[in-house]
């Protein structure tokens, strides 16, 4: 993600953010086997959507602990 000070205030590039989370939200899935799909995914079950959200957070917070610990 491409952080910039910006008169004291942090702010993020939020396309670079969301294109980010795409990917990760897409490769959970695929490791997952969940069938996610660009577009609509109304065909998906409460359950599947969950396991990805689920994992997606999970990777996440996996990431910063790691960041963390490299300080």
């Amino acid at each position: 993600m491409d952080s910039r000070r910006n008169s004291n205030r942090l702010t993020v590039d939020t396309a670079a953010a969301r294109q980010k989370m795409d990917n990760m939200k897409y490769e959970i899935a695929n490791e997952i086997g969940v069938d996610l799909k660009k577009g609509y995914n109304g065909d998906l079950t409460s359950k599947e959507a969950g396991y990805v959200g689920g994992y997606m957070v999970k990777r996440m917070i996996e990431e910063v602990e790691r960041s963390m610990a490299n300080k």
